[in-house]
């Protein structure tokens, strides 16, 4: 989490006013930096997952971020609420609750996910059950949720769904490439299903970001992540959250029915960055002489 403060740093104050919007996976990593962000920019967002201690220590950082604690923050407010998105009238609920607290649910991010590092013939059916469940059919149900209970009805809404990039291939991680490819065409699908109730869907394709769930990844798959990424850095949280916020603003709509990837261009490029033969002995890729 950055430095504390009650504005972004590159919205303008008051963009997100009087605008609900509810973070799933909102306790840790992406989503906890998100919800930062949406703060800053005026909403009322509340943060949601399976565990209430991460969820209420969370939303104490951000509110302590943002200038005041649990309750009313320097830019907006924050709040969390406990639910399992796999269930559905668990994801009926979190949605019920914003309504009971703030009156109104215009935005919903779908950052909840998770897999696990495992080559793809190791996986049991078990397991893509699991990453299925979670990244799929969770999505899905808040979607859905948000739809009938809240969108629909106020004839406006973004609904912004993180997926992951590259989308040529995740060595290791095959069940959730495959379940987040299944994500970004359901929201094409959605999108073109509420776009006469005036209701927005888009999906975000993440690179590797710099966070504390990159932790539980064994050592060499992180010590790799940055080399795979041609810009040569991990993604920043707050620029992730920086984005969501964008689709979240009233130029959001105009993304409806994209997938848009933020990943230092990883999606172009396999393997590590410079290939074999192209550096130097320094490391430092050759450039042309121009006249």
């Amino acid at each position: 989490m950055d430095g504390a403060r009650e504005q972004s740093d590159v919205f303008a104050p008051g963009l997100l006013s009087g605008r609900a919007a509810l973070v799933t996976g909102g306790g840790t990593g992406l989503g906890k930096v998100t919800a930062l962000e949406l703060v800053r920019c005026g909403a009322s967002v509340t943060i949601a997952g399976r565990r209430g201690d991460v969820l209420e220590q969370a939303a104490g950082e951000i509110g302590e971020l943002v200038g005041s604690g649990l309750g009313r923050a320097g830019s907006g407010e924050i709040d969390w609420v406990a639910g399992d998105i796999r269930e559905r009238e668990h994801a009926r609920g979190l949605v019920e609750a914003v309504l009971d607290r703030h009156g109104r649910l215009d935005v919903l991010v779908n950052n909840a996910g998770g897999q696990f590092f495992s080559p793809a013939e190791l996986i049991a059916a078990k397991g893509w059950r699991a990453v299925w469940r979670l990244n799929v059919e969770g999505m899905l149900n808040m979607s859905e949720a948000a739809f009938e209970l809240a969108l629909e009805p106020a004839g406006a809404g973004t609904v912004v769904n993180v997926t992951l990039s590259p989308h040529h291939g995740m060595p290791g991680m095959a069940h959730s490439g495959s379940a987040r490819a299944t994500v970004e065409a359901l929201t094409r699908e959605l999108a073109e299903r509420w776009r006469p109730a005036g209701v927005a869907a888009m999906a975000v394709a993440a690179g590797t970001f710099d966070t504390e769930v990159l932790a539980k990844y064994p050592a060499n798959v992180r010590a790799g992540a940055a080399r795979s990424v041609p810009l040569q850095r991990l993604g920043t949280a707050a620029e992730h959250a920086w984005l969501v916020t964008l689709l979240a603003s009233p130029l959001g709509n105009a993304f409806n029915g994209s997938t848009i990837t933020l990943d230092g261009a990883r999606d172009n490029w396999f393997g590590p960055w410079p290939p074999p033969g192209l550096a130097d002995e320094s490391g430092t890729v050759p450039t042309e002489d121009r006249r």
